[in-house]
């Protein structure tokens, strides 16, 4: 098997369930070593997110409003937003291997390993909300995470720093805000499995942060670009992005690479 080749083929799937089996039948032959990479492979540029066959894309202020967990309606809206975020990152993951090119296999392992943690998130995600009568398409996504994948395509430098040091590091600011929602809500069998759920892909979002820190750091030395720009990049592509007054994940954060200067920063008033 050929690795760019095969990595396109399944970045261009729009099925879920086909675009899982195809990553976990590659991933397999990965593992095992029977992968070739490729030599002068020319990536696509795509311009539109493999989802939009079955979902209907809308501006980020017009997706559905959360309402009371309580009520089936408001689990499935909850989980179908986080289940997009999941299948985003699933492609995010994928084409961070797909379109840079010439790295340490190291580089391919971590990513194809995110990818195959993030379709689990996906199909775990995914599994609730069939229980609820619903599926992934059934309500309007937004496309910021593929954008933010699309204007990122020529640098690895700005790929690392906003898609997992930014957006993904967002996460581990949000799901524990949600959790305390949940938490606060009566026993219910089906919120019991949000809940285990969520901690599940928390804990393992740090990792996956902590892999974006790892290639940022590679790339800026790479580069001959100081890490220190990673507050500046940032802010060229989300302007306002820093820094935050509450809400912050401080430890999970440190857990993912983030420094004590940087937390600063990040976080107003905060002293390390």
């Amino acid at each position: 098997m050929n690795f760019y080749n095969n990595l396109e083929q399944i970045l261009i799937n729009e099925n879920p369930s086909e675009k899982c089996a195809l990553f976990e039948t590659f991933y397999t032959h990965y593992r095992a070593g029977n992968i070739a990479f490729e030599t002068d492979y020319e990536p696509l540029k795509f311009t539109t997110p493999s989802y939009t066959s079955i979902c209907e894309v809308v501006h980020p202020l017009k997706v559905p409003k959360r309402k009371k967990m309580t009520t089936d309606q408001g689990k499935i809206i909850l989980l179908h937003a986080i289940a997009h975020i999941e299948y985003t990152a699933i492609d995010l993951a994928l084409d961070h291997a797909y379109r840079f090119h010439d790295l340490p296999k190291s580089y391919y392992d971590d990513w194809l390993e995110v990818a195959h943690e993030e379709i689990r998130h996906f199909q775990m995600l995914h599994k609730i909300l069939e229980k609820l009568g619903a599926k992934y398409g059934d309500l309007p996504v937004h496309n910021s995470l593929f954008e933010a994948s699309q204007k990122t395509q020529g640098s690895l430098v700005d790929r690392m720093a906003v898609v997992p040091r930014y957006l993904e590091a967002n996460g581990l600011d949000a799901t524990p805000a949600v959790l305390v929602r949940l938490e606060n809500l009566p026993n219910d069998p089906i919120l019991e499995e949000i809940k285990s759920a969520l901690r599940i892909i928390l804990e393992e979002e740090i990792d996956h942060v902590l892999k974006g820190d790892r290639w940022y750091q590679y790339a800026c030395e790479k580069e001959g670009v100081d890490p220190d720009t990673f507050f500046e990049i940032v802010e060229h592509y989300s302007p306002g992005a820093f820094p935050k007054r509450g809400g912050v994940n401080i430890q999970a954060r440190k857990e993912a690479g983030f420094s004590c200067s940087e937390m600063k920063k990040i976080l107003l008033d905060h002293e390390c």
